[in-house]
């Protein structure tokens, strides 16, 4: 029975005058620690104190443990789903009819013919801009024709010098018609801009060879649908047209080909878990992989939309890259659990949280087992522990706590 009598000299200033009773608290894990925090495990609080005898016959029994230096860090436990990523929709951009589709989990790479139009390729080019006009006329500038330079040199091509950023490049227009025999326009000078490219003679003719290398009629000129333009090689992840379909709508939708696990999480949580954070995802047959956070969206959404149950808090979507495994080979879809590492403390002193005594003043103490108290200052809550400092602790020193 530990009573109030003991706790003298050391008490911090503020707490109540010895012999005064104080209540026994149960603090939950809730009011300690961000909700959804997993292995920390926090039983109790014990506030010093003379129960009655009621109170007595229902207290938990006392052992002593030492103060230990260890490590410790936090951790969160959610729920993600295993998969390819963000799925894109590809959209044809050209009229004629789809005349071959590719097979749901195909790969397809730069260069690489995604579905045929009229019988000719559509091949995939890396970017974020699409072709959205006829590239015709030399001295043409933008980030569309940058896509082509870069695609092409990518694959080997030799497209010739690209006019630097900031320099100052000649647009003569073409003359048509009878008006071929009049003299040519003066040229008019525009500047390039930072991301956009020039087509001049060199890179034309390169679109000329590359054509004819794909099986593409070697016009030299490219236009809107010609190729699709994707973030970098996908994963055929459904197929929506027919062979036969116009080719305007929606064909087919595609992800990355690199395995991640995306994870909701709630818009009020978004600092407990920042980009680079490592995690361990256990799979459905319990194995684990390994992998890091690689992106934190910035857009809130309804919790449904996020992948949440319906009418909550607004969430985030983490993504997690991960490690290849066995284990992930044989998925490609999966519901899984993701424990993430958060702040780890190295070498600090800590000890089980039921050896707290929440004092009526205000702060904590840890009770020597002569009785005596002994003020802390609280730190990190871990796995059953927490961080303690203040004077008088030190490692191996012998404290009660409830078992």
């Amino acid at each position: 029975m530990r009573r109030s009598e003991h706790a003298q000299a050391d008490e911090p200033p503020g707490s109540a005058a010895p012999g005064k009773a104080r209540k026994r608290v149960v603090i939950a894990v809730a009011a300690l620690l961000t909700a959804g925090v997993v292995g920390v495990s926090v039983a109790g609080v014990r506030s010093g104190g003379k129960p009655s005898g009621a109170a007595a016959s229902g207290a938990p029994r006392m052992s002593t443990v030492a103060v230990v230096r260890t490590d410790l860090s936090s951790t969160l436990s959610l729920n993600g789903t295993l998969g390819y990523g963000r799925t894109v929709s590809v959209k044809g951009g050209k009229d004629g009819l789809v005349t071959q589709l590719p097979a749901v989990g195909a790969k397809v790479s730069r260069g690489r013919s995604l579905y045929r139009v009229d019988d000719r390729p559509v091949p995939v080019f890396y970017g974020t801009t699409p072709l959205f006009r006829p590239l015709d006329t030399r001295g043409l500038m933008g980030r569309d024709v940058k896509v082509v330079a870069d695609n092409l040199r990518a694959l080997g091509y030799d497209i010739g010098a690209q006019p630097a950023s900031g320099s100052w490049v000649a647009q003569r227009p073409e003359p048509t018609g009878a008006a071929s025999a009049s003299p040519s326009p003066s040229p008019s000078y525009v500047r390039v801009k930072p991301g956009e490219g020039v087509l001049t003679a060199s890179l034309i003719a390169a679109v000329g060879r590359w054509q004819t290398q794909v099986g593409m009629p070697s016009t030299g000129v490219l236009g809107a649908g010609d190729v699709a333009v994707l973030p970098g090689e996908v994963r055929v992840g459904a197929v929506q047209a027919q062979p036969g379909d116009p080719a305007t709508g929606t064909l087919m939708s595609v992800t990355g080909t690199a395995k991640s696990v995306s994870v909701p999480l709630d818009a009020t949580d978004v600092d407990s878990i920042q980009q680079g954070d490592k995690a361990t995802v256990t799979l459905p047959d319990n194995s684990e992989a390994h992998g890091t956070v690689s992106a934190i969206s910035t857009d809130a959404q309804a919790s449904d939309q996020a992948g949440g149950d319906s009418g909550g808090t607004p969430q985030l979507v983490v993504t997690v890259s991960l490690d290849s495994t066995a284990a992930l080979r044989r998925l490609n879809s999966a519901p899984v659990q993701v424990q993430f590492t958060g702040q780890t403390k190295k070498g600090v002193l800590a000890v089980p949280v039921g050896a707290l005594l929440a004092l009526s003043g205000g702060g904590y103490a840890l009770q020597l087992p002569g009785g005596r108290l002994l003020a802390v200052e609280t730190g990190m809550f871990a796995k059953g522990l927490v961080e303690v400092s203040g004077t008088g602790i030190t490692a191996g020193t012998k404290v009660a706590t409830a078992s």
